[in-house]
Order: C-alpha cells, then sequence, then structure tokens
C-alpha cells in the first residue's frame, strides 16, 4: 500500500513537461490544440478557421507547422509550444494534424471511378482496368516479364510461377521446382523476382528472398536459370550473389526489402535493398546489411567505384545508408536512381539515391511511433554529428513524403507506347493506402503527383511491362491486374 501510494503522488505532483513526455500524439493535440482547432481539425474555437484545407496538406507546409506549434504566432493569440514539448512532440502535432487532414481528404474525394463504360480518367490518360491472374496465389509480392512475353510471378510462400502470356486468358504454371526454400515468417518470404536485361544470351533469373539459419533471418539474392522437367519447369545452376555473415541473421520478423534493379548504362551491375530487420540502430552501422542499399556486379563481385569498398569497418557493397525498409527501387528514364521506403507511423519516403549518403533512419524522420509516442524531428538541430565523416555532412531529406503513410512499396517508370504521356514519370504503390501514384519529377522535384489508383486492394509491386501497360500485384485480393488505355 505505501508503494501504491508513493507512485500515486509521484505520478500527482510530475510537471507539464514530463507528463507531455509521457502522452501520445492524440493526447498531445486533445490537451493543446483541440480547444481552438477542434477535435477533426475542423477550427471554430477562438475564431480559428479550418486545417482540412488541400492546399494546407501539401508537404511543402511541414515546416511551416511545425515552427508555429513551437515558436507560436503571436499576432493569432497561439503561445509557444516549444516552452513545454520537445522538437519531437512538436513534429508528432503536426503528423497527428495529417491523420486528420488526410480523413477529411478521404471522405471528401473517396476513390477514383470508372465511368459507366469502365473508363477511369486521370490528368493524361484513360485507361481500363483488365484481371491478368485472379485465383492461385497466395500472396503475391513481384512479377517480371521473359522476353517471350510470359510472366514470371514471386508468391511470398516461396513458390515462383510462370503466366503464360502475360494476359487476361492465359494460364498460371505449376510451382517451378527447384527454388531456394524461404523462411516464410512474418513479412519475410519469396520476394523479389527480376531478369538479367542480357537474358536472351545468358537466361539469369535473380531472387531476393528470406533466408534461415539456426531459425534466423537475412535476406540473400540469387540467381538461376529454367529448364525444361518432366511435368514443368525446374529451376538450375543457382549460384548465391549475396548473402550475410550468419552473425548479421536475427530472429526478428520484420523489414526484409527487397527490390533489385540493374544499372541501365552498365547491366552488368545490379542494385539492391535490404530493411534494416526492425534493428532501427543498425542503419547506421556501415558493417551491418541492414537497412542498405547495395550495388554489386551480377555475378556477386564488388565492381569499382563503391564509396566504402575500402574501408575495413565498412561491407564493401554498401552503396547508402540510413534507410528503414526500402520497398521501392528503380531508374528513371535521365537515370536519376530513387527508392521508396517505408516510414514508420507516417513519414514514407522517396529518395533520390546518391553513393556514400545517410538517409537519416532512425535519427530524423517524418513519422512516429506506432503507438502514437513521438518519435524524432525530422530536422536535427546539429545534423553533422549524426553523418559518417566520408558524406557531406547534411542527412539527406526525402524529395516526397507521405504522411500519414501509404505503406510504400513497388516503384517502376512509364516507358513503351501504351501510355506514351506518361512517359517518365514514376508510379508509386501503397500497401495501407491501397494506392498507386503517379509523380512527375523534374530536376529533381515532384511537380505533378497524382492518384491513379485507389481502394482496389494493398498494393505490393507495380511493373511497367515492355510494351507500357502497367501491372499492379495486390494483395487482398491476392491478384495482379493491368492498366491499358482506353479505346
Amino acid at each position: 500500500m505505501q508503494r501504491l501510494t508513493f507512485i500515486m503522488l509521484a505520478v500527482a505532483v510530475l510537471t507539464p513537461v514530463a507528463r507531455a513526455q509521457n502522452a501520445g500524439v492524440e493526447q498531445l493535440y486533445s490537451n493543446n490544440c483541440m480547444s481552438c482547432h477542434g477535435n477533426r481539425g475542423q477550427g471554430g474555437g477562438a475564431g480559428t478557421r479550418t486545417l482540412l484545407t488541400d492546399e494546407l496538406f501539401k508537404q511543402e507546409h511541414d515546416r511551416r507547422f511545425f515552427d508555429a506549434i513551437k515558436q507560436g504566432l503571436p499576432d493569432s493569440g497561439m503561445e509557444a509550444f516549444g516552452e513545454t514539448l520537445d522538437d519531437a512532440q512538436v513534429w508528432g502535432l503536426v503528423g497527428y494534424i495529417r491523420e486528420l487532414q488526410y480523413r477529411a481528404y478521404r471522405a471528401r474525394v473517396g476513390s477514383l471511378r470508372p465511368d459507366g463504360t469502365g473508363v477511369f480518367q486521370t490528368q493524361h490518360h484513360a485507361y481500363r482496368v483488365e484481371k491478368v491472374i485472379e485465383r492461385g496465389l497466395d500472396t503475391p509480392w513481384s512479377v517480371d516479364f521473359l522476353p517471350d512475353g510470359r510472366m514470371l510471378v514471386a508468391d511470398r510462400p516461396g513458390e515462383l510461377r510462370i503466366h503464360s502470356t502475360g494476359k487476361p486468358g492465359g494460364a498460371l504454371s505449376k510451382p517451378i521446382v527447384g527454388t531456394p526454400k524461404v523462411r516464410n515468417q512474418g513479412q519475410g518470404g519469396l520476394m523479389e523476382v527480376t531478369v538479367h536485361p542480357d537474358y536472351s544470351r545468358n537466361g539469369w533469373i535473380y531472387l531476393a528472398y528470406s533466408h534461415a539459419i539456426d531459425g534466423n533471418g537475412m535476406t540473400r539474392i540469387v540467381r538461376g536459370k529454367l529448364s525444361e522437367a518432366a511435368g514443368g519447369l525446374k529451376w538450375t545452376d543457382e549460384q548465391v550473389i549475396f548473402q550475410a555473415r550468419p552473425e548479421h541473421y536475427s530472429r526478428g520478423d520484420l523489414h526484409f526489402g527487397c527490390r533489385i534493379v540493374f544499372d541501365p548504362n552498365d547491366p552488368s551491375i545490379l542494385f539492391f535493398c535490404i530493411g534494416e530487420r526492425g534493428r532501427g540502430e543498425l542503419a547506421q552501422d556501415l558493417s551491418r546489411p541492414n537497412g542498405k542499399v547495395f550495388r554489386i556486379k551480377d555475378d556477386g563481385s564488388i565492381p569499382p567505384g563503391n564509396p566504402f569498398a575500402d574501408r575495413n569497418d565498412a561491407c564493401a557493397a554498401v552503396w547508402s545508408y540510413g534507410h528503414r525498409n526500402p520497398q521501392g527501387l528503380v531508374f528513371d528514364l535521365d537515370g536519376n536512381f530513387w527508392d521508396t521506403e517505408h516510414g514508420p507511423r507516417g513519414g514514407d519516403e522517396l529518395n533520390l539515391i546518391l553513393p556514400a549518403r545517410n538517409y537519416g533512419w532512425p535519427l530524423v524522420s517524418f513519422g512516429f511511433n506506432y503507438n502514437g509516442r513521438p518519435l524524432v524531428s525530422p530536422w536535427p538541430e546539429k545534423p553533422a554529428a549524426a553523418t559518417d565523416p566520408v558524406v557531406d555532412g547534411a542527412l539527406v531529406m526525402p524529395v516526397l513524403r507521405w504522411s500519414p503513410s501509404i505503406a510504400a512499396c513497388g516503384l517502376d517508370v512509364a516507358r513503351g507506347e501504351a501510355f506514351s504521356n506518361w512517359a517518365g514519370d514514376l508510379f508509386a504503390g501503397g500497401l495501407a493506402g491501397e494506392t498507386v501514384q503517379r509523380l512527375r519529377i523534374k530536376a529533381h522535384q515532384v511537380v505533378e503527383q497524382e492518384e491513379i489508383v485507389h481502394g482496389m486492394g494493398r498494393v505490393r509491386d507495380v511493373v511497367c511491362a515492355p510494351d507500357g501497360t502497367l501491372y499492379i500485384v495486390l494483395n487482398g485480393p491476392d491478384a495482379v491486374i493491368r492498366l491499358v488505355p482506353a479505346k
């Protein structure tokens, strides 16, 4: 009883700052903002206007919101909450306001819907949806195309299949025999399938999957070939292209990445990404594979030019670091290298990937913890202290952030003839957001952002086929659809 009384007294005498430090973003908003801005951000109290406008929802106002909360707006009678809240809590309030704005936006605009003839109209193109694979898959993760038009499909439990035409009406094969055994736990399994750009000459296909050693898991990259076998196809000639050290495997089931892309200027070089496996601090450790983008030769060797190859304390294959869980990777038509990656609650990112750069996780983030507790500020007070000495002293900020999170997954660039007015635009998918968004980029800045798909399912992958049609891999329903031009 005495101990309980002491605890109750301790809670009762907590300072306002201490109590705020223990509060989640919802409680922070309720305590500090709701009386003026309303429970939904609709305004009204003390004559405040609504926060729920399309203009205020733009990311360009992030810093404006942050500074207004921290420093106050004396001319409007708004106090400086930086006197009682730290920077992480101030940013947590901005993130929560973004969630309120998104709810209002979605309630107002709903989803893009077809007209009476099944045509969806977007800014530059009209399209129809065709169902390519409707059944037979568990949790499809990615697709890629062979030169003859057949489509490879990676299913997370560990099965690789071929669709006979890659178009509606084709048949899905039985699982290809002999593919590697995957650690099908949590977010891991068979993730990526990528066909070598010179497949017609060398026959190589690349897979990324969660591999097990003594029950622990880590992302592994292999390549192999297909050969005819009795009753179907067989995976042969397998070679390990990348494997982490056994001591770097972990028991966790989170954040494996993974995507594979080839250098458009040199098809003998490929890039891939691995998530930080739920260990954020390891994304800053150059000796560990967690939270990195890698650059290797197509046979697994280290090519010239890798930024950390000469350091004894770094993995020679690392190209960039400080990533959380990248699950989109692509070169655009101008040769710029992009990733999309999961933030925590809020703060998904589109990043321009450059060698040796630090992308900040977990030192900075545009998100906050899933339980609502503030995490960190996107703008560190001392950014130079958070970077490696070989880098230029500043953390790389995302070109675009999604707040609230769309659970960014899948990324490709439009090319080919089918949607010529989209040529060069990026298409980013989102799992939780059930979205595909078109991003037009000029001078490394997003100049157009348009949602072209919403509410058809969790988007696991977005792939532009050789003819320019856009393939979307869905989970829930577990299917593959494609967008084709409306005639």
